[in-house]
């Protein structure tokens, strides 16, 4: 008896989660999934730079950091401290400006320095609870930064947030490219169409003499785009500001905005919000 009040207990939970998840996502227009095939490509840069890109444009928006091993987003965006409880006794997400806010695994963890070992149904339990127990409120967009890869957390996000729209984001090289069709793969394998496709470090402008150098190659992504039926949404141009700014924790719109980056990542959250029907 004692067993089978404990299971029914857990059901209860169970139900009480999913409907909290339900009314959760009723409140958000559009959910991305960032995902990339390898690491080293920039997806959290990306990430991060479009969450601002959109807000700045006055749309409400939200960035979940669903990378538990190497949760990045609270660093990049210069946040610190823990989250706290809203007026709903739920999860506040920290909030970076009036518009954009972020939950990550290490908001939560008093150690930052310390490491995250789970395995996969706790990682799905934790995304769960990002969704759940966090008043994320009413937004435009929500972006989930996955780690790299197609493991635990982009299944659990497509599990758990059923019209979210991936995003992959890849360099030019052709060893990335090939890495990004297992993610373009894993995509209809669970029978999620693609959002659209990004092309990071596509040249670079030096500073010098003006010319443009191809440290990777330019025009794969979109190639590869192409190829798939998949909207490209642009390529940004490798610039070393991006990575100091996301070192420091600071807007790289907000002290570099005349440089061609800056610009690209403009023109890709107008690319965003044109295709969601926002603009």
């Amino acid at each position: 008896m004692a067993e089978s009040s404990q299971t029914q207990d857990r059901q209860k939970q169970r139900e009480i989660q999913e409907q909290a998840m339900k009314d959760t996502l009723g409140k958000i227009k559009h959910k991305l999934l960032v995902m990339s095939g390898k690491g080293g490509v920039g997806k959290t840069s990306v990430s991060v730079n479009l969450a601002i890109a959109l807000a700045e444009k006055g749309f409400k928006v939200g960035i979940m950091d669903v990378d538990l091993h190497g949760p990045d987003v609270p660093r990049m965006l210069g946040l610190h401290g823990m989250v706290g409880a809203s007026e709903n006794q739920k999860l506040a997400p920290i909030a970076y400006s009036d518009n954009l806010k972020a939950i990550s695994i290490e908001s939560l963890m008093p150690n930052k320095d310390d490491a995250v070992i789970w395995r996969g149904p706790l990682k799905h339990s934790a995304i769960s609870q990002f969704i759940a127990d966090v008043d994320w409120g009413e937004l435009d967009f929500l972006i989930v930064d996955s780690p790299p890869g197609t493991g635990d957390e982009p299944l659990s996000v497509a599990q758990t947030i059923p019209d979210c729209r991936p995003i992959i984001v890849t360099t030019p090289q052709e060893v990335a490219l090939w890495d990004i069709r297992k993610s373009i793969n894993f995509c209809k394998k669970i029978e999620r169409e693609m959002f659209g496709l990004v092309e990071n470090m596509s040249g670079y402008v030096c500073p010098h003499c003006g010319k443009t150098v191809d440290l990777f190659g330019t025009g794969g992504g979109e190639k590869t785009a192409g190829e798939f039926g998949i909207n490209f949404l642009g390529r940004i141009p490798f610039d070393p500001n991006l990575v100091k700014a996301g070192d420091e924790g600071t807007s790289f719109q907000d002290q570099y905005k005349d440089t061609d980056a800056a610009r690209a990542f403009d023109e890709i959250a107008n690319h965003v919000a044109k295709l969601m029907g926002e603009k």
